[in-house]
């Protein structure tokens, strides 16, 4: 036997007991036709609107002459629910919910309101809380919107020197293009905060700034970090559309960090990007429109990977519109002394110590490293220091202990070191180029095997073959 009778009739039921109930809750009721004539009025509503006629009467009436500010019959001519809204009578405001009503098969045939409550002041704990929540989102869109801003300016890139000024006359120059920049250098140049400098002094500088670390994300989940996922893409995933480092930085400007290290499948995606401005998220068929410009950056050598076929040469020339490389700190020692009095500065106001400064002398010393880690070995240095002792004025002594000591074959510096009367930067320099060459040979020039074999990254290995020198030949020995 078939319940669909009774079903029909519980639903019946159930549509004849709410309007009972709304009648009997709400202060005023009324119903119109097609036409927005008045069908059905409730006496306590005729008596809120102040109504002094015949009840009957207003039967039949258009419903403006009797509410004068009504929405009925806009919502009997647009069939759009007013699901709540405040209406003027007098000097009071009510509040109302106004619905469009069919018959079986969905023919508009009229309209019903309700006067919920006859003072908007009832709903002034709904309206606090929901106040509250808008203050709470305005205030979260407002603290992420800022931490997507650039934190750093052109002005934070400290350095007199000749190559360091040509740096910022390509950067303020590339600040006015809309053009893809490519920065080059070493590891600790400060790549990244002259992406953001190049960011602030653009036409974009309100816009997000977003970075991503192509190498620090892995490959099977970078293009969803990049483009985004559609709701349900595969097992697991949001219910909800999960945006993209591209859509996030819609409107401003995305920061690909050691792009080198990208995978070539993504590199083709990547292309089109740059050329069309439009991509489709993992597991979307839809195409997503973005204006953003492109910051990238590496501290591999490129044109190499291009010949190695492990980068798309079509991609790198895309890429490589306006080419600015860091130089590294070692070519331009007149800065450092001015850069260790900045970092020292930050340590100072960061760690609440008092201020430090440097003799002469620790200059000298500093100056005559080599620094291969660059800006960022030298703060590393100088936090070591600050660490190691308490005193205000630090001296070449204090630099010299914080300094990395060179370790051979035995495990000790001292020993390394006795009867040799050269820098330390060279004895450091001869030493790893020593055991690069050295694991170089061992594993036939395969650079993935030397690069395991030293403990290190194959991109470090590169870096650092570059940094010091060392070539290779087409048949791979060095």
């Amino acid at each position: 036997m078939s319940l669909e009778p009774n079903f029909e009739h519980l639903r019946a039921r159930a549509v004849e007991s709410l309007f009972h109930h709304l009648a009997d809750a709400c202060v005023g009721l009324i119903v119109v036709d097609q036409n927005a004539r008045i069908a059905w009025i409730g006496e306590r509503y005729l008596e809120l609107l102040g109504y002094s006629g015949n009840p009957d009467d207003a039967l039949g009436r258009p419903v403006e002459e009797v509410i004068p500010n009504s929405q009925m019959r806009h919502v009997v001519e647009s069939g759009q629910t007013m699901l709540l809204d405040l209406m003027d009578i007098g000097e009071r405001t009510i509040v109302v919910t106004r619905l469009p009503l069919r018959d079986e098969d969905g023919t508009l045939i009229g309209a019903i309101g309700f006067a919920l409550f006859d003072r908007a002041d009832r709903l002034r704990p709904l309206m606090s809380k929901y106040q509250k929540l808008q203050e709470e989102l305005t205030r979260a869109r407002q603290e992420l919107a800022q931490e997507r801003r650039a934190k750093y300016s052109l002005s934070q890139m400290i350095g007199n020197s000749d190559s360091m000024r040509e740096v910022k006359r390509l950067a303020r120059r590339a600040a006015q293009l809309d053009s893809t920049v490519l920065l080059l250098g070493e590891t600790g140049t400060g790549k990244e905060l002259l992406a953001h400098g190049i960011h602030a002094a653009s036409p974009r500088a309100n816009a997000p700034f977003v970075g991503v670390n192509v190498a620090a994300i892995p490959e099977n989940l970078l293009e969803s970090e990049l483009f985004g996922v559609a709701p349900g893409a595969y097992t697991g995933a949001d219910r909800k559309m999960r945006e993209g480092k591209f859509q996030l930085a819609d409107g401003g400007t995305l920061f690909l960090d050691e792009i080198g290290d990208m995978p070539l499948p993504l590199q083709a995606k990547l292309l089109r990007v740059l050329q069309e401005r439009e991509f489709e998220a993992v597991g979307s068929n839809k195409v997503v429109r973005v204006d953003l410009r492109v910051i990238a950056a590496t501290s591999r050598d490129l044109d190499a990977l291009v010949r190695e076929r492990q980068f798309r040469a079509d991609l790198y020339y895309r890429l490589n519109v306006v080419p600015i490389t860091l130089p590294p700190l070692r070519d331009r020692t007149e800065d450092i002394g001015s850069i260790a009095d900045r970092i020292l500065d930050e340590l100072a106001f960061t760690t609440a110590a008092p201020s430090r400064e440097l003799t002469a002398g620790a200059i000298a010393v500093l100056e005559d490293y080599d620094w291969p880690g660059n800006v960022r070995e030298l703060r590393n240095v100088l936090e070591r220091v600050s660490a190691m002792t308490d005193d205000t004025v630090l001296t070449a002594d204090h630099i010299r202990g914080a300094l990395p000591r060179a370790a051979g074959p035995t495990g000790s510096g001292e020993r390394l070191a006795e009867g040799v009367d050269r820098p330390l930067s060279d004895v450091l320099k001869d030493t790893e180029r020593a055991a690069i060459v050295g694991a170089l040979s061992r594993t036939g020039g395969v650079k993935a095997k030397a690069a395991k074999l030293l403990g290190i990254s194959r991109a470090s290995l590169y870096e650092r073959m570059q940094a010091l020198g060392i070539k290779e030949d087409t048949q791979g020995t060095v």
